[in-house]
């Protein structure tokens, strides 16, 4: 089976995995991320533009926090189905990798693999999560999880455990400082760090304008 058929065989897969899915980890984020990781990849020297097609397709096949926290499911579900595809186990392997390292999962996890398609895909990821599309998956998720807004009371931490990232109850606003904030400088390719500096802009004049309303401020 050649490449261009594999890759469109794999997005209908991803589309009819996640229907129904939660808004902000449904196919249109992974259609968005694909998008993002394929022009990131254009700029980038020695990219292997199927492996990212591949890693960006199948990075959210099956999220963990939608799994009990359980991080083996999405590696899984992506073998299963390369394998069906008769994609060769170099590839399966390094797509697994990905999916395993591609996650924020509270800023203090490091990665076990590194590879210059898992920086790319990762950027793609990270530039969803942050600008005004960030901020609405951000809310979006806040409301599925039934957390407040916001709590002037309950102060964001900047130095949860892997664990204490997955098991936060705080209100969604915490979020922006808990991570959102964060990922501008945490970019790994030249063009992420560009596209992240305006999105990271947006966000900041954003929450600006969300403590004037909530101060009553006109």
């Amino acid at each position: 089976m050649n490449k261009t058929q594999v890759i469109e065989n794999t997005i209908l897969f991803v589309k009819e995995t996640l229907k129904g899915a939660e808004g902000g980890h449904d196919f249109f984020h992974v259609e968005r991320v694909y998008r993002n990781a394929i022009n990131i990849a254009k700029g980038e020297a020695n990219v292997d533009e199927f492996m990212v097609a591949l890693g960006a397709l199948l990075h959210d096949i099956a999220d963990s926090k939608f799994y009990n926290g359980d991080e083996s499911v999405g590696p899984r579900k992506a073998k299963e189905f390369l394998e069906s595809q008769m994609v060769d186990e170099e590839t399966i392997v390094h797509v697994q990798n990905i999916i395993k390292n591609i996650s924020y999962k509270g800023g203090n996890f490091k990665k076990e693999f590194t590879s210059l398609e898992l920086d790319v895909i990762q950027d793609a990821d990270r530039l969803d999560a942050i600008g005004a599309i960030g901020i609405a998956r951000c809310f979006n998720y806040g409301g599925f999880k039934n957390r407040l807004i916001y709590d002037p009371n309950i102060l964001p931490n900047l130095n949860m455990t892997k664990e204490e990232y997955k098991k936060s109850t705080a209100p969604t606003i915490n979020h922006f400082y808990e991570k959102l904030l964060l990922l501008k400088d945490k970019m790994n390719t030249s063009t992420g760090k560009k596209i992240a500096e305006k999105r990271h802009d947006f966000m900041e004049k954003y929450l600006e304008e969300f403590y004037n309303e909530w101060k009553g401020i006109v």
